[in-house]
């Protein structure tokens, strides 16, 4: 699923999913070299851009995310489903339950 969008804003997500945003990794090194950009790993860090209203479950328990907008959160090397916007940048949709945890700071 690719789509090209204007920003991340025109993005509401809905039930449990959550939007977030890879932390990009460092291009230089410690001693000042730049890397290739193909060379440049992704991190499994990222940052919550909006999240969903949550959904009720089979008992009609409401079942609210358990992350909100501005934290940080490790993410799953591969999954969700990833967004293309304007200028290159890229937002990845995940449900609330395969974020693996919240980075407290």
């Amino acid at each position: 699923m690719s789509t090209l969008l204007k920003s991340a804003k025109s993005i509401a997500p809905l039930l449990d999913r959550v939007l977030v945003q890879r932390i990009k990794a460092e291009a230089k090194t410690a001693s000042g070299l730049y890397l290739p950009e193909k060379n440049i790993e992704k991190l499994n860090q990222a940052t919550v851009l909006a999240v969903g209203p949550g959904f009720t479950d089979a008992n009609g328990n409401k079942v609210v995310p358990q992350v909100s907008v501005g934290d940080s959160v490790l993410i799953p090397q591969f999954g969700g489903s990833s967004i293309k916007l304007k200028g290159d940048e890229e937002v990845v949709l995940f449900r609330d339950s395969e974020i693996l945890a919240k980075i407290n700071e």
